[in-house]
């Protein structure tokens, strides 16, 4: 499959990238700031498209790749590949489920644990000697909480058994309610936000779900309330999310996406009832390989005529 032309469009790990160009003709996008800087020869051999949570294929991009089949994606959300574009030519879409659900929920998890009893500011306090002036201030406590998840899909159902070993109750908002969950349903995020304690962003990344944490929720969250994204930056109104912080309408955040990655806002930087993490959901050396084996052979199914691994479209 060596002539196969396969483009890559975000950085990955070694390890995808090596076998990739071992398999395939590769190309990687930021040899090429233009797709117009590749040859005709090279652009209608590429027949394929990897990229991941930061990358994907935009219209204009597919328009460009004449005979592109597939877009491999690594990561669970898509929402940077133009999928009606795909649609309509025909082009298949995968992309890496389930692999990587244990990872974030404990990701999300820890996030909660070092934002309540403030683990960061912990260690700066040890560092800095300044345990020798006197005990560190109280914090809040996890166990018992209540936590609020929108989106009780893979994730957020992980996220959820998680949270009740911590003896938390849980309750949630997603587009349906879900007739399995024994968690109390709202239906509305802005009367989830008004009933619990901790609000854990875990839903794909939507037109209806753009800017679904908005003033409105972050008001109903409160200054004791303490808001979790771990889903897209997007999902979250940036500005109001800040000017809530600083106005201490909001007791805290834990974030490890945003809105212009990998752009964050600097008046959180000064913040201590804040966490920020740069996008590491998925961030670890076991799961990113599982991922880019599922991307391998989800390339592998398509080219030797076999069924996908995991077919989007």
């Amino acid at each position: 499959m060596e002539s196969i032309g396969v483009l890559l469009v975000a950085k990955v790990i070694p390890y995808l990238e090596q076998e990739l160009n071992k398999r395939y003709n590769l190309f990687r996008i930021w040899d090429y700031p233009h797709i117009s800087q590749l040859s005709t020869q090279h652009v209608t051999s590429i027949r394929a498209v990897v990229g991941r949570s930061n990358a994907g294929a935009d219209s204009h991009l597919i328009d460009a790749l004449p005979n592109l089949e597939i877009i491999s994606s690594s990561s669970v959300g898509v929402d940077l590949i133009d999928i009606n574009k795909c649609k309509e030519k025909g082009i298949r879409v995968t992309n890496t489920p389930d692999v990587l659900t244990d990872e974030v929920a404990d990701l999300a998890i820890g996030l909660i644990l070092t934002l309540l009893r403030r683990i960061c500011e912990s260690d700066r306090y040890v560092r800095s000697g300044n345990w020798k002036c006197g005990d560190f201030k109280l914090t809040t406590k996890f166990s018992g909480k209540t936590v609020g998840i929108v989106g009780l899909g893979r994730i957020g159902t992980a996220i959820a058994k998680r949270s009740e070993a911590f003896n938390c109750s849980i309750c949630y908002y997603s587009r349906t309610q879900k007739q399995e969950s024994r968690y109390k349903y709202y239906p509305s995020v802005v009367e989830l936000a008004s009933n619990c304690d901790i609000l854990v962003v875990a839903c794909p990344l939507t037109k209806e779900t753009h800017h679904i944490i908005n003033r409105e929720v972050i008001n109903a969250l409160g200054p004791k309330g303490f808001l979790i994204n771990i889903g897209r930056g997007k999902h979250v109104d940036e500005p109001e999310l800040v000017s809530a912080l600083l106005e201490g309408r909001l007791g805290g955040a834990g974030l490890d996406v945003f809105e212009n990655e990998p752009h964050v806002p600097e008046e959180l930087f000064r913040l201590e009832n804040v966490v920020l993490l740069p996008h590491v959901g998925t961030g670890t050396v076991e799961t990113r390989t599982v991922m880019a084996d599922l991307v391998l052979g989800n390339l592998e199914a398509h080219f030797l005529g076999k069924p996908l691994l995991t077919p989007l479209v």
